[in-house]
C-alpha cells in the first residue's frame, strides 16, 4: 500500500512523545470534566479547521495511492454531496439524503478494494444494506455513531503509523489505548462522575447532538458530552500536534501532490481559514456550527476508504494482501 513508499521512523520515539501524550490525556479529561460544553465549542472554534487541513494533508499525502485518480474524484464528487445537503435546512429528506451518500462512498470504497475478492465484495455489499436500512430507520443513532466514531479513529492511524516502529510500539499503543478506549469507558459509566461539574443548559443543548436519542434522560447526557469534549480534544492532539511532528514523510508526499501547500502554507491557510470561522463562531455560532459541519465532510469521510485498506489489511490496488508484521 502508499505506506510503504514512505520513510518509518528511524529510531524509537523515546519518552517525550508518550510524556506528551499523558499530560494531554490529563488536561483534556480535567477540562472535560470541569467544562464540558465550554471545551467542545472552544476547542472546536480553534482547531477545527486547522485540524481539517493538516488530517487532509496527512492521509492524501501517506495513503497517496489510495486517495488518487477517477477514485479521488469519485469520493469528491459524493462528499460533495453530503456538503450540500449538511447546507441544506435540517429535514428528513436532507439526512435521509446524506445517509444515502454516506452508504454510497462506502459501497464505491468497497468496491474499488475489493473488486478482485467477490465473495467478500458480495458480503461486504450486504453488511452495507443492513446497515443503510438501521441507518435510515434509526437517523438520530447514525449522525450520533458518525460523531463519536469520527473521533476514535486516530487509533487506526497511529496503529498504521506505529509499524514502522523499531521498538517502544507496545508502549506507545498503550498509551493510545488508554485515551481512546479507556478513558471513554470511565466517562460512560460514571465513574468519574464525582469530579464532573453540574450540568448547564449549554451542556443539555449539545447533549442533543452527542447522546444517543434513547439515552437522554438522566446523567447520560452530560457524560456523553464529556466523551466528545474529551476525545474531540485528544483529536486535535494527534493531528495537530504528533502527526505533523513526527511523520514528516506524510507531508513531504502531499507538497509533491499539491506543491502550492508547501512547508507552512498549510499552516497558514488552515489557521487564517479557522480565524474567519472562530468570527462566525463569536456573531452566530449556530451558523458556524452548520458551515463548520458542512465543510468538514471531506476530511471526515476521506478517512473511509483509507480506514478500510487499513482493516482489511490489503492493497488497494488488489495485486496482493499486505503483508503482515
Amino acid at each position: 500500500m502508499a505506506t510503504a513508499a514512505l520513510a518509518a521512523p528511524a529510531r524509537g520515539l523515546g519518552a517525550a512523545p508518550l510524556a506528551g501524550f499523558l499530560a494531554a490525556t490529563a488536561l483534556a479529561l480535567a477540562a472535560a470534566l470541569r467544562a464540558p460544553a465550554g471545551t467542545a465549542v472552544l476547542g472546536l472554534a480553534l482547531f477545527g479547521i486547522l485540524h481539517n487541513v493538516l488530517e487532509l494533508r496527512y492521509v492524501t499525502g501517506r495513503f497517496e495511492s489510495v486517495l488518487a485518480g477517477p477514485f479521488l474524484k469519485l469520493l469528491v464528487a459524493l462528499i460533495t454531496g453530503i456538503v450540500l445537503c449538511r447546507l441544506l435546512p435540517v429535514s428528513t429528506a436532507s439526512r435521509a439524503a446524506e445517509i444515502l451518500l454516506v452508504y454510497g462512498l462506502l459501497a464505491a470504497a468497497c468496491l474499488h478494494a475489493l473488486r478482485r475478492r467477490p465473495w467478500l465484495l458480495a458480503a461486504s455489499a450486504a453488511l452495507l444494506l443492513l446497515a443503510a436500512t438501521a441507518s435510515l430507520s434509526f437517523p438520530g443513532y447514525h449522525f450520533v455513531v458518525l460523531t463519536h466514531l469520527h473521533n476514535l479513529v486516530p487509533l487506526l492511524f497511529l496503529l498504521e503509523w506505529s509499524r514502522g516502529l523499531p521498538r517502544g510500539r507496545a508502549a506507545f499503543m498503550a498509551v493510545q489505548c488508554g485515551w481512546v478506549l479507556v478513558v471513554p469507558a470511565l466517562l460512560l459509566g460514571g465513574t468519574l462522575d464525582g469530579w464532573a461539574a453540574p450540568a448547564t443548559a449549554t451542556a443539555d443543548r449539545l447533549a442533543v447532538s452527542y447522546t444517543p436519542p434513547g439515552w437522554l434522560d438522566g446523567s447520560a447526557g452530560l457524560r456523553f458530552v464529556a466523551v466528545f469534549a474529551f476525545l474531540q480534544t485528544m483529536h486535535y492532539v494527534v493531528w495537530v500536534w504528533f502527526l505533523p511532528r513526527y511523520a514528516p514523510e506524510a507531508s513531504a508526499a502531499f507538497e509533491r501532490r499539491a506543491p502550492g501547500l508547501r512547508g507552512r502554507r498549510a499552516w497558514a491557510l488552515g489557521l487564517a481559514a479557522g480565524a474567519a470561522l472562530a468570527v462566525l463562531f463569536a456573531s452566530d455560532y449556530a451558523q458556524g456550527k452548520a458551515l463548520y459541519a458542512a465543510l468538514a465532510s471531506y476530511h471526515a469521510y476521506l478517512e473511509f476508504p483509507v480506514l478500510l485498506v487499513l482493516v482489511l489489511g490489503i492493497d488497494p490496488t488488489g495485486r496482493k494482501p499486505r503483508a503482515s508484521r
